[in-house]
């Protein structure tokens, strides 16, 4: 496949300035709407809109953004350098702030959504964001740099056939993720159907603090584990940041030697134990499987044993990571400036605690759930996705055998 310098297929169009005194109302005369880098979202964002001056663009119609045009954040924080999102047809005219930028594709040369798609491809996002200049707290687009970046360029046709495929491939994806959001919300409906809200206790289970039920223990203190004793690929220790919507996704560069494992026995994993996260938002949960026993409970975070353990576990699980739990949490929490958990706080927490016949339900309901989820995985979808992705930019992808199917 023929490669070229990125500059060579699109213009770079920098953003305007301006003071914050020449804000004006949205629809006022003389004005034009403005994208900031909060618009910069999976899909661009209307619903947090700006106007400026018109005269601020001085009838540069090159500022004034079209239909496939890609904005892209050029001043941000390091992790949203990069990030990138196409323009639809607007109902208005509207141009962009200084801190992003337009990459405008060359029509002639190169397909807008199959840049688009290469853009915002895992790979290349990790490039642009080491291209960039870290300033204190804002990381900035090195432009000259990123336009030197190698662009894979087939034939236009070619392009326009791989941007089909995966603008079809990742709708199937967009579609298993709203499936699963979808199926975790009836699993959140039908938790509080059979149990009742865990506050007004409704259904009059039997009602026990969180540490008469279970043992509760706070991860490491500081000065038991430092920055030192992290190497990559040891035993995975578990952080709120490696807690997300009820799943452990460990970082595989946090992680701790078997030595210093066997000194910390206090604080390893066992199947049944709920992770959370006692630092930042509240309510982050997960249950322990046989895949993370004996992974190490980080300083962040605590686990409660359960007495019982088995379905107890999930339900436990589904009750600490709910609204009401999560909002007595925040009220109860300590910290100015992060909110902070401590065994008392969380030992103290009211649990209803169900009957046998209910937990029993609860389980063949949640095996029922599980198994639809688990066919509408979006990780599994956005693996083969990403997958995709780099076959495509690889000229690795079967065209004809893709259009036959």
């Amino acid at each position: 496949m023929k490669f070229v310098p990125l500059k060579n297929v699109l213009t770079f169009i920098r953003g305007v300035t301006f003071k914050p005194d020449e804000l004006l109302e949205l629809g006022a005369n003389d004005s034009i709407i403005c994208m900031r880098t909060k618009n910069i979202q999976k899909e661009l964002d209307l619903t947090s809109l700006i106007s400026i001056p018109s005269h601020i663009i001085e009838k540069n119609d090159e500022k004034i953004l079209q239909q496939t045009d890609i904005l892209i954040s050029s001043a941000n924080s390091w992790q949203l350098v990069g990030k990138c999102v196409r323009v639809p047809q607007l109902p208005f005219r509207s141009t962009l702030g200084g801190f992003i930028s337009n990459l405008r594709a060359k029509p002639e040369i190169v397909d807008a959504n199959y840049l688009y798609h290469w853009l915002v491809s895992p790979n290349i996002q990790h490039e642009i964001r080491h291209l960039g200049r870290q300033t204190t707290n804002i990381s900035n687009l090195d432009r000259v740099r990123f336009l030197e970046l190698k662009f894979p360029l087939p034939p236009l046709e070619t392009q326009k056939q791989i941007a089909q495929v995966l603008e079809t491939a990742d709708q199937l994806r967009k579609d298993c993720q709203q499936v699963e959001q979808e199926l975790n919300a009836l699993a959140q409906s039908m938790f509080l159907e059979m149990f009742g809200d865990p506050v007004t206790n409704p259904k009059g289970w039997e009602v026990k603090t969180l540490k008469d039920i279970s043992r509760i223990q706070i991860g490491p203190f500081g000065t038991q584990l430092h920055k030192e004793d992290y190497i990559e690929s040891g035993i995975p220790l578990i952080n709120p940041t490696h807690i997300k919507n009820g799943k452990i996704i460990p970082n595989s560069k946090l992680t701790i030697p078997l030595t210093k494992h066997k000194e910390l026995p206090q604080y390893h994993l066992e199947v049944g134990d709920i992770i959370m996260g006692r630092r930042g938002e509240m309510g982050r949960c997960a249950v322990i499987t046989e895949h993370e026993q004996g992974w190490l409970c980080g300083t962040g975070s605590l686990f409660i044993r359960p007495h019982n353990s088995g379905i107890f576990s999930d339900y436990l699980c589904k009750l600490l990571s709910g609204k009401a739990i999560k909002s007595h949490l925040e009220s109860e929490s300590q910290g100015a400036t992060m909110l902070n958990l401590n065994k008392t706080i969380v030992g103290n927490i009211n649990i209803p605690v169900p009957s046998k016949d209910a937990l029993k339900m609860f389980s063949k309901a949640q095996e029922i759930l599980a198994n639809n989820i688990h066919l509408s995985k979006s990780s599994y979808y956005d693996s083969l996705f990403n997958s995709l992705l780099q076959k495509a930019f690889k000229g690795e992808l079967n065209l004809k055998s893709i259009e036959r199917a």
